[in-house]
């Protein structure tokens, strides 16, 4: 299968998958906070996922410009930390771990790259940093959103 056809599966895997809670668990940081911290944690979830879906299919018609904004929206979605109290900031950082803090630094860093990959017109970056970023969902889901997604579970 090509880089396209393999990029494409596995996102449709990630951005086809069921969103009802079978169990919480331990690792799972949305089951673990008060319900108005999660609200926007799902509301930024909801913005990276329609951006998603809007760079893929700008991806396969090569709309470079479209890839771009898209990409800088998911690096500068930082909903949590616009809108959060110092109260909620404080209940967050009680449930996330160091891992999790790292992987959405990194899964937004990835979305720069992408951005400015997009920028400078380079399709063979943009289509490896997004196949990178889907990749850094499905481990972040995997880790830690095993109420929303337990058949993502190691």
């Amino acid at each position: 299968m090509n880089k396209i056809g393999t990029l494409v599966l596995a996102t449709l895997l990630v951005l086809s998958a069921p969103t009802l809670a079978e169990k919480p668990s331990a690792s799972a940081v949305g089951s673990n906070l008060p319900e108005n911290v999660r609200g926007l944690l799902k509301q930024e979830m909801v913005a990276v996922l329609g951006a998603s879906k809007n760079i893929l299919e700008a991806l396969v018609q090569g709309q470079d410009d479209i890839v771009a904004s898209n990409a800088k929206a998911i690096h500068d979605s930082f909903i949590l930390k616009q809108a959060m109290t110092d109260a909620d900031r404080q209940a967050l950082m009680s449930v996330v771990s160091d891992a999790f803090v790292e992987k959405d630094r990194g899964f937004h860093g990835l979305a720069g790259s992408l951005s400015q990959a997009a920028k400078d017109g380079d399709r063979e970056q943009q289509f490896m940093l997004f196949q990178q970023m889907t990749e850094a969902c499905m481990e972040c889901h995997a880790a830690h959103a095993t109420d929303r997604f337990p058949q993502m579970q190691k």
